[in-house]
């Protein structure tokens, strides 16, 4: 996947990070595991705004969603994501959330007109961390599997 870039003050705030420094690897560890993701054998390091995650992931999509959860989190700007994928598959584009997108004009931009109700696949594609399809913020990268725009 490689560097993935965030809005630095964008995202869920953890546990002892602020605007200015992300959290530590061990808070960013917890959160993959408290959305349920497998991170065994992925390693977590941060260097200032910059996390690097090495290891192994199960497929595309779970290193996806790891990479996605650690870097919209406050106080991360980039992901390096290395990890490397057992079973590869495509990658999904990556869109930030602008002001004033919903998740219906998201999915209409991605998969074309008269296809907003695509936007289920979005969300499904987000869980974790997307909990409430109603409460996207700006600064959020999403993921969008199967865009054809």
């Amino acid at each position: 996947m490689g560097l993935l870039s965030f809005i630095k003050s964008a995202g869920a705030s953890l546990f002892g990070s602020g605007e200015a420094k992300a959290a530590t690897a061990e808070e960013l560890k917890k959160a993959i595991e408290d959305h349920g993701l497998a991170s065994k054998g992925v390693e977590v390091s941060v260097d200032g705004d910059t996390v690097t995650l090495t290891g192994n992931a199960l497929s595309t999509e779970e290193a996806e969603k790891i990479a996605l959860t650690v870097g919209n989190t406050v106080g991360v700007a980039k992901v390096d994501n290395k990890i490397a994928i057992e079973q590869p598959g495509s990658e999904s584009v990556m869109y930030t959330v602008q002001k004033g997108d919903t998740l219906w004009k998201i999915a209409e931009a991605h998969y074309g007109k008269g296809q907003g109700a695509k936007y289920t696949d979005i969300v499904k594609a987000n869980t974790p961390p997307v909990k409430n399809p109603d409460l996207i913020q700006p600064g959020w990268v999403l993921r969008i599997p199967n865009a054809v725009k």
